[in-house]
């Protein structure tokens, strides 16, 4: 079955091909081998900016589409930056504007828990559609660190480390992250349709 991974993000690409690149019978279809149309992110929430752009890339090109969106949400700030993270410091998205715009907010506040969260939705070209999430817990970093990586890594260490995802190898990153947790609960769902076997047409 082809599938388009459905995101011209680099970064993003470059992970999800990491983490769902070899699911038996998925031969994965990237945006340099077949446009996708752009998808503005009009949803209240994560969830529904994924469904959205992974239904209308479906519908525009009659493959199955996989759409996430990512946010951090920081404690002290009420949950921003949110579903406003890549364009927390305004347009057009610029990872250093919104590093430095977030430690500014957070300058003289001591709390400095977040956490990274990622909702993925894979969508198929009839309108049947499936979701996942996943939350990586951490805290922010006084200053950047580390060069791997992109948009708040720099910034936040998971729970449990002292490094932050950009000091970290990309095959660590992967494996803790919440892209991963997010693209693995849709693992069984590509398996599925792989191979022929969900027949179910509940969305």
């Amino acid at each position: 079955m082809r599938a388009l991974v459905g995101t011209t993000n680099p970064g993003k690409l470059r992970e999800i091909l990491a983490i769902l690149g070899k699911v038996s019978g998925i031969d994965w279809v990237t945006p340099s081998e077949v446009p996708i149309p752009e998808v503005a992110e009009t949803g209240a929430t994560l969830q529904e900016n994924a469904i959205l752009k992974a239904q209308a890339i479906a519908r525009a090109t009659g493959l199955a589409a996989l759409g996430e969106d990512s946010g951090l949400e920081v404690e002290a700030l009420g949950g921003a930056p949110g579903v406003r993270s890549a364009r927390y410091a305004g347009e057009p998205p610029d990872y250093e504007a919104n590093n430095r715009k977030l430690l500014e907010a957070l300058v003289g506040i001591s709390d400095r828990r977040a956490r990274f969260r990622t909702a993925a939705a894979l969508a198929l070209p009839d309108g049947r559609v499936w979701t996942a999430e996943g939350t990586l817990e951490g805290t922010i970093a006084p200053a950047p660190r580390g060069t791997g990586g992109f948009g708040y890594d720099p910034l936040f260490i998971p729970r449990g480390e002292t490094r932050t995802l950009a000091e970290l190898s990309p095959e660590e990153k992967n494996r803790l992250s919440h892209r991963r947790k997010a693209l693995e609960g849709l693992r069984p769902r590509l398996l599925a349709l792989a191979q022929g076997a969900d027949r179910s047409r509940d969305a």
